[in-house]
């Protein structure tokens, strides 16, 4: 089976931007999108002429905004019933939504090489759409893929949605052991383990809101596996552009923050909600790309309140999920009577 492959370059800049990035690695203008082969030859030049300021901190303009914008409103919509340490760390749980961003270091191959392919699922590549939710667990899917045809599954289909299900798992399962420990000292551990758990599992729950990090067409239409009759552009630099520089450009937390609404939801099986989450948001890969050409993306012209609409509505769908993920853990983790 022929696909086409994803090589990744190091810096992912996710819904607006990787923070704390070494500067040759996160400005956008560097190379078209974080997901894109073409860009390996860039990327590897921007290295290698950078590597005296590999470990300087990126430009404060390009923080994650998206990313952030999502965790907070997930934080402040979350059910009074959530543990007061768990609200108090608003501020931590905010900066820890792009902390997987901040791991994609060349210097660091092997980190880099276990985390990489947890930011994205590319669906259209998955042979047979049951072969997802049949799985048991990331290295079942993994094999499952291999006898389907997909000659390298981890590059040509990615683990997102096992990466947010076993975060979620680790959470609830630490929850548990705190409404069961007895030592103070001890429940101040674990407080940190929950938190910055729950903070990592933000970064993929938002990655999967972003329609690019669910399909083939993560750089530009994919001609080459699928027709283009409608004129969708074949740009590499739309992802970048779509979730970094028009994000930063023409949003604000008061574009997303009311669109985040509804009681939160306890998911009876976490597992499945995630899944129809990520096949959710693949749905919305056409109308990203029909408004970008109708509407625009640009963060250069003024907002188009169309496009505005389309970016804020994901960024929102992203901060509902994971505020009902962190609820959801929460309930569950409760003994049964």
């Amino acid at each position: 089976m022929t696909m086409k492959r994803r090589l990744l370059p190091v810096a992912a800049v996710v819904l607006a931007g990787a923070a704390a990035l070494p500067v040759a690695f996160a400005a956008p203008g560097s190379f078209a999108s974080p997901d894109h082969p073409a860009d390996a030859a860039t990327f590897a030049a921007s290295a290698s002429a950078s590597v005296t300021s590999a470990s300087a901190p990126a430009s404060a303009r390009w923080g994650a905004v998206g990313h952030r914008m999502a965790a907070q409103a997930a934080v402040e919509t979350l059910p009074g019933g959530m543990p007061d340490f768990f609200v108090e760390a608003k501020d931590q749980l905010i900066w820890l939504n792009p902390e997987p961003d901040r791991w994609r270091d060349r210097r660091y191959r092997e980190m880099d090489e276990a985390w990489r392919y947890d930011h994205y699922i590319d669906l259209e590549n998955i042979p047979d759409p049951a072969i997802l939710e049949e799985s048991t667990d990331r290295w079942d899917f993994f094999q499952r893929l291999l006898e389907a045809g997909v000659e390298n599954p981890k590059v040509e289909v990615g683990f997102a949605p096992f990466a947010a299900l076993e975060l979620y798992q680790r959470l609830e399962a630490t929850f548990a052991r705190w409404r069961g420990e007895e030592d103070p000292e001890v429940r101040r551990w674990l407080e940190e383990r929950i938190v910055n758990d729950a903070g990592v599992l933000g970064h993929f729950v938002t990655d999967l809101s972003q329609p690019h990090h669910t399909t083939i067409h993560f750089n530009g239409w994919d001609e080459a596996q699928v027709p283009n009759p409608e004129g969708y552009t074949t740009d590499s630099g739309i992802h970048a552009r779509f979730e970094s520089r028009f994000v930063q450009t023409h949003l604000g937390y008061d574009d997303v923050r009311p669109r985040v609404g509804g009681e939160a939801r306890v998911f009876e099986d976490a597992r499945t909600s995630i899944f129809a989450y990520v096949r959710y948001s693949n749905s919305k890969v056409e109308e990203l790309y029909r408004i970008d050409r109708d509407h625009g993306f640009g963060p250069e012209t003024p907002p188009d309140p169309v496009s505005v609409n389309f970016a804020a509505d994901r960024i929102a769908a992203g901060a509902e999920m994971l505020r009902d993920l962190w609820w959801s853990a929460w309930v569950g983790s409760e003994p049964s009577s």
